[in-house]
C-alpha cells in the first residue's frame, strides 16, 4: 500500500509525530511548530497540511481514530498511523538519509546563469545574500543556544545540519565576492563569445 503514495517531508514528518499519539489536524501544525520543524518542511500554507493529511488516509497509512467536538471549537478529526503507515515510515526515512536526491534548489540554477550580468552587477548582489544567510546563521546560533539545558542532541540534529550547511555556502560565497572585487573571477560578452566559437565544431581547423 506504501507504494501507491509517494513520500514527502512534510508526510514523513506527519507519520512520526502520530507515531507518538494520535492527533487532529490543529494539533499537528501545532507540534511542527514547538518542535521547530518549520525550519525542514514547509507547513506555511495550512492547506497544504491538509493535503498531505488526505493523501495518507487515502494511501491506508493514516485512519480516523475519533472525531472530537467541543463547544468551544469545531469538530475535529483525530488521526492515528496504521500498521503500513509505520511500514512507510521505516521506508521513507531510510531512504531520505541514505539517497542524496537531485531537488534542483533556486540558487545553484540562478549561478549557472550569472554570466548574463557583469561581475560588477553580481558582486553587489551576492554581498545581499551574503548577509542574508549571515542573519538566518545568527538567528539559528540564538536558538540553539536558547534550547533547554540537557536537551537530547538528536532533537536539535536538523538544526545543527542547517547551520553546518548554511556557513559553508556564507564562507563559500565571501571567497566569490573577493574574487569578483580582486577580479581573478571575470567575464565579458566577448569572452564567453570567444570561448564559445572556439568550442564549435571544426573551429580548430578553420
Amino acid at each position: 500500500m506504501s507504494a501507491s503514495v509517494k513520500s514527502s517531508p512534510l508526510g514523513l514528518t506527519v507519520l512520526t509525530l502520530l507515531h507518538y499519539r494520535p492527533l487532529h489536524p490543529y494539533g499537528i501544525q501545532r507540534l511542527l511548530k514547538q518542535w521547530g520543524k518549520e525550519q525542514v518542511v514547509n507547513v506555511g500554507q495550512r492547506t497544504g497540511l491538509y493535503r498531505t493529511i488526505e493523501r495518507l488516509q487515502a494511501g491506508g497509512l493514516i485512519a480516523v481514530r475519533q472525531t472530537e467536538r467541543d463547544q468551544q471549537y469545531p469538530e475535529r478529526t483525530v488521526y492515528e498511523v496504521t500498521d503500513e503507515g509505520r511500514t512507510a515510515t521505516r521506508e521513507w526515512l531510510e531512504q531520505m538519509l541514505a539517497v542524496p536526491k537531485a531537488e534542483f534548489p533556486l540558487f545553484p540554477a540562478a549561478l549557472s546563469n550569472m554570466l548574463m550580468l557583469s561581475p560588477d552587477e553580481v558582486a553587489p548582489i551576492l554581498e545581499r545574500r551574503a548577509g542574508r544567510l549571515a542573519a538566518q546563521r545568527a538567528d539559528m546560533e540564538a536558538q540553539l543556544a536558547e534550547a533547554p539545558t540537557g536537551l537530547p542532541r538528536i532533537t536539535l540534529i536538523e538544526n545543527e545540519y542547517l547551520l553546518a550547511v548554511l556557513g559553508a555556502e556564507e564562507r563559500w560565497l565571501r571567497g566569490v565576492i573577493g574574487e569578483l572585487r580582486d577580479g581573478s573571477l571575470t567575464w565579458s560578452p566577448e569572452m564567453l563569445t570567444a570561448f564559445q566559437e572556439a568550442s564549435e565544431p571544426g573551429a580548430a581547423g578553420a
